[in-house]
């Protein structure tokens, strides 16, 4: 089974270290402008899903970060892999990686003809 997510190994750490302080946490890519642009990270008892998101997978070493990304960002990325990174620098936002001196971004690569045939679905938060 293909997965729809990953997470490189700064972004791996940067989420272990935010769930030994935070708890469960959950990140939200709702696409748009600005803040939606990036991959917002927060507690997971600040977070109300929409009945339209999607859980794209869950990430961290003890599986504590659950990606969400919006409807509408999912019909445009539904078609490539969503890779979580953590980088030097500061996102600049109200995301809970904001003041550790590393900003969570997304990057995306289209899924292969074969990654295609065997993707996973997607979990719509509306739907059970």
């Amino acid at each position: 089974m293909t997965e729809r997510l990953s997470a490189t190994p700064p972004a791996v750490a940067l989420i272990d270290k935010l769930t030994a302080q935070y708890g469960d946490i959950v990140f939200l890519q709702s696409g748009g402008c600005c803040e939606g642009s990036g991959p917002l990270c927060m507690p997971a008892n600040e977070f109300h899903p929409s009945p339209s998101d999607v859980v794209l997978g869950i990430l961290g070493t003890d599986k504590k970060a659950t990606f969400y990304m919006g409807d509408s960002h999912f019909t445009f990325a539904e078609n490539m892999h969503t890779i979580l990174d953590a980088q030097p620098g500061s996102s600049g936002s109200f995301s809970l990686d904001c003041g550790s001196g590393f900003a969570f971004i997304t990057q995306g690569r289209l899924y292969s003809d074969e990654e295609l045939a065997t993707i996973s679905p997607v979990q719509r938060v509306g739907l059970k």
